[in-house]
């Protein structure tokens, strides 16, 4: 297989947000509240919202850069790539890696967008987030159609205004939603209780997707509070595994059968087991369980009919494939976090990939995603335009090395050692250092 004929469409990306993103998009009665980016007297930039620290810059805006200049705390916007915060560069350093299209995800709001729902006033809240959505899908994604998959957030504080704003996102052509992987954990209703119905009935109508990314509970996988940073970063995919469990035992499936969830950057190796697990538990336990699956199901068939998910790297995930249904298996690029394998994923993807047909490649790499998230990049380009060595000829002069930036020290390892123990941990330092400054 030739890396140069792939059409690749990743479904996981990220934007480390641009200062300006709420200027001229709220009610003028709201404006002065905006988040904003602040500098502390270390240098450090970061964003805040009614008292709130945003999620840091670091390890998110590590493409480009050697792992030696890898952060984990917030730092600069000049210490990181253009792209990471700059539209058109974004797209340029997409076609430099070979990359058609993405969806991203967001950052300083919390990849639920938990940050922008913990605001003290309701309705200022939903005004917020509905500037940020207009935002991304207007003036983000708008600035180069058939380049990016719009991805909103919601007012997860209330299931009935979640479910009005993906009516609302529906109309601006945005088929995806950010959903947190464990809302309990938020402080909002669990996933079980029966309190998302509306929300989930909206995303039926629509057609939508809920996308559980790993963090999004504002939780990191962790074991003892002394582990190495290695630990949480080797567990990183246990959050998704949890959310797995949560989905193949929800009582949602009969009322709401054209539901969908995706579960993002947690790989896929490890499904094909806990799979095999749930039916274990289902054939030894429902028998006091009593739990129940509507027309005959079982934990197995929710997964392979309700459940999206993505790859990166994962050979392991491949070499199981028959385990999978490969219309919901599609592929991520994650830049500019530091697991992306930009600007090298076509090299390191087509070996994974080159034992399947032809139509199962396409099925990965562009077509299940343009499916289920309603996307045709082919309207606004032609086809064979699309494929890695046409956009790479078009970026020739992007230089794919990061060349700002730090080299990581103690404080980066200190920084994530808070992480692992919570995000609330981290924003009680965060808070207690802005009250020195």
């Amino acid at each position: 297989m030739n890396p140069e004929d792939l059409i690749l469409v990743s479904v996981d990306d990220h934007i480390c947000e641009p200062r300006d993103v709420f200027e001229g998009r709220l009610p003028a009665k709201y404006q002065a509240d905006a988040p904003k980016v602040v500098e502390n007297e270390s240098g450090r930039e970061q964003w805040w919202y009614m008292g709130k620290p945003g999620r840091n810059l670091g390890l998110n805006a590590a493409a480009g850069k050697p792992r030696e200049y890898f952060n984990t705390d917030a730092h600069r916007y000049d210490e990181m790539r253009k792209g990471c915060w700059d539209v058109d560069e974004r797209v340029r350093d997409m076609s430099a890696g070979g990359i058609l299209a993405g969806l991203n995800f967001p950052n300083f709001t919390g990849f639920a967008g938990q940050v922008l729902n913990q605001g003290p006033d309701p309705d200022m809240n939903v005004a917020m987030i509905q500037a940020y959505n207009d935002w991304h899908v207007d003036a983000w994604c708008g600035a180069h159609p058939g380049r990016f998959i719009p991805c909103g957030i919601l007012p997860l504080f209330d299931p009935a205004r979640a479910a009005e704003e993906v009516h609302r996102l529906g109309t601006k052509g945005c088929h995806a939603v950010t959903f947190s992987e464990n809302p309990e954990a938020l402080g909002m209703p669990s996933i079980h209780s029966g309190e998302w119905d509306a929300l989930f009935a909206a995303c039926c109508d629509v057609g939508t997707i809920l996308c559980c990314h790993i963090g999004s509970s504002s939780q990191s996988a962790s074991t003892s509070t002394d582990a190495p940073p290695s630990v949480p970063m080797n567990l990183s995919s246990a959050m998704a595994i949890y959310t797995l469990g949560d989905l193949i035992w929800n009582d949602v499936w009969w009322r709401f059968p054209d539901l969908r969830f995706s579960l993002t950057e947690g790989d896929v190796g490890w499904i094909p087991y806990f799979l095999w697990r749930a039916e274990h538990v289902q054939n030894r336990h429902s028998g006091w369980t009593k739990h129940e699956f509507p027309d005959g199901m079982g934990p197995s068939d929710v997964f392979l009919k309700h459940v999206l998910c993505c790859f990166i790297s994962d050979p392991i995930g491949i070499e199981l494939r028959d385990h999978f249904n490969l219309e919901n298996l599609c592929w991520e690029c994650d830049y500019p976090h530091s697991d992306t394998n930009w600007p090298n994923s076509p090299e390191e993807l087509a070996p994974l990939l080159s034992e399947l047909s032809d139509s199962d490649i396409n099925r990965i790499t562009h077509e299940n995603a343009m499916r289920h998230y309603q996307f045709d990049p082919f309207k606004y380009r032609d086809k064979e335009e699309c494929r890695v060595g046409v956009l790479r000829a078009e970026a020739a002069d992007v230089d794919t090395v990061t060349r700002v930036g730090r080299k990581a020290d103690e404080r980066d390892r200190n920084h994530f050692r808070n992480l692992a123990r919570g995000f609330q941990a981290l924003e009680e330092k965060d808070e207690a250092e802005a009250s020195q400054d």
